[in-house]
């Protein structure tokens, strides 16, 4: 029998102490100060454990989701993690809070392998473009827990915390660049375009990330060549190397 296996077998106590063992509410006598109170040590020995399972389901839920797809149930998910699903009911609540723990993880880690890749560019279009390859680099590592993580089913709503931080960190980090393109620290533009510049991040990523594989599929560094070329260049370049003839551009 396994660690997860085991915890189904766990028992969950019914109920914590209301207060910690050897606190008193009412004052010493002879002037004497009351003690600290002491911990509780089955208390903080239960959490402990509580939070070393917690981990071990997520990154079991991982493997399982990684395999499975995002569109796993609940109980296919705890199966193929070794353990039952009111184990996972018990810890998460529901499937909506266990993506949400899912994705607490995944976007963390992403966050600082983005913040990383911006910290060792030089120039602004050089940190762009490194942000949005980290970006694609991890979502590509398993497009199965991106998608759970970040994109919730029908009937969920869409989770906040984590994942709306992740994008808001990500767009102050891309208000940097511009901030030094535009030479004008305090200009209106920038509320703009770093936001703007996620959707089409975001976007493109996510549709790159389904696309088949194809020998003519770009590979992540190329795609975020292209992206970043999207973000600083527009299309009127590609517009101008590409032949229009007469006849269609009058119409």
């Amino acid at each position: 029998m396994n660690t997860l296996q085991r915890e189904s077998a766990t028992p969950v106590p019914s109920s914590m102490p209301g207060q910690p063992l050897g606190s008193h509410d009412a004052p010493l006598s002879g002037g004497q100060q009351p003690s600290e109170p002491t911990v509780d040590g089955r208390s903080a020995r239960w959490e402990t454990h509580r939070e070393e399972r917690r981990r071990a389901l997520i990154k079991a839920a991982r493997r399982a989701i990684h395999k499975l797809g995002p569109d796993a149930s609940m109980e296919d998910i705890a199966a193929t993690a070794g353990t039952s699903k009111s184990v996972f009911y018990r810890y998460f609540g529901d499937k909506s809070g266990l993506r949400q723990a899912v994705g607490a993880v995944v976007i963390r880690n992403m966050q600082d392998t983005i913040a990383a890749a911006r910290k060792n560019a030089t120039q602004p279009r050089e940190g762009v473009t490194a942000m949005v390859a980290a970006y694609l680099e991890m979502a590509q590592t398993s497009p199965n827990v991106y998608f759970f993580s970040t994109i919730p089913a029908d009937g969920e709503g869409r989770p906040s915390g984590e994942l709306s931080g992740f994008f808001d960190s990500v767009t102050s980090m891309l208000t940097e660049p511009l901030r030094h393109l535009l030479g004008d620290p305090e200009s209106t533009l920038l509320g703009y375009w770093p936001t703007a510049a996620i959707g089409l991040v975001r976007t493109t990523g996510e549709l790159w990330l389904q696309a088949p594989d194809d020998p003519a599929k770009p590979d992540s560094a190329a795609m975020a060549q292209q992206i970043s070329a999207w973000l600083f260049d527009g299309v009127g370049q590609l517009l101008s190397a590409s032949p229009i003839s007469t006849t269609a551009a009058e119409g």
